[in-house]
Order: structure tokens, then C-alpha cells, then sequence
């Protein structure tokens, strides 16, 4: 993969800490939602950071469908979903 391309990958962030703490909890994905680093950072930096990136906010229905591929992968497709139980 050159340079440009990686440039072009989407990059996605799913907040997870509260609003009002002054550190922000998220999940920081390039290219692939489902494959994601935890990171922590004061709001100003968080902000700065999500502009630098251009990232994309993980709407509900796609944090969703992550939460659902890891409990998949985790405990088995009938675990916690109405599927196959």
C-alpha cells in the first residue's frame, strides 16, 4: 500500500467516555471500524486530533454492529443476540 493510499482510508471514532469529564475515551479506527486502538485524551487534544484525522463519528448503528462482532467473536453467535437462541 503506498503513502497516498493510506492517506485516502477513512478514519472513524466512537466516543465512549461521559460528555462532561475532561478527558475524552474513544475508539480509533483507520480503514476498518471493527479493528480499533483505545485512547484517551484531554478534550482540546481530542478535538485537534479528530480535525488532523478527518475522522468519521461512528453513528449507533454501526457501534452496533461492531458490539454484536466482537460478542460473536467472543462467546459464540447465540450469546446475548436473538439470533440462533
Amino acid at each position: 500500500m503506498s503513502h497516498s493510499s493510506f492517506e485516502q482510508l477513512p478514519r472513524y471514532v466512537r466516543v465512549r467516555g461521559r460528555s462532561d469529564d475532561p478527558f475524552v475515551e474513544f475508539d480509533f479506527a483507520i480503514g476498518h471500524p471493527e479493528l480499533f486502538i483505545e485512547l484517551v485524551l484531554p478534550r482540546s487534544a481530542f478535538e485537534s486530533f479528530c480535525r488532523n484525522n478527518s475522522v468519521q463519528f461512528m453513528d449507533a448503528a454501526m457501534a452496533e454492529a461492531i458490539d454484536r462482532d466482537m460478542r460473536k467473536w467472543r462467546y459464540g453467535t447465540s450469546h446475548g443476540d436473538d439470533e440462533g437462541s
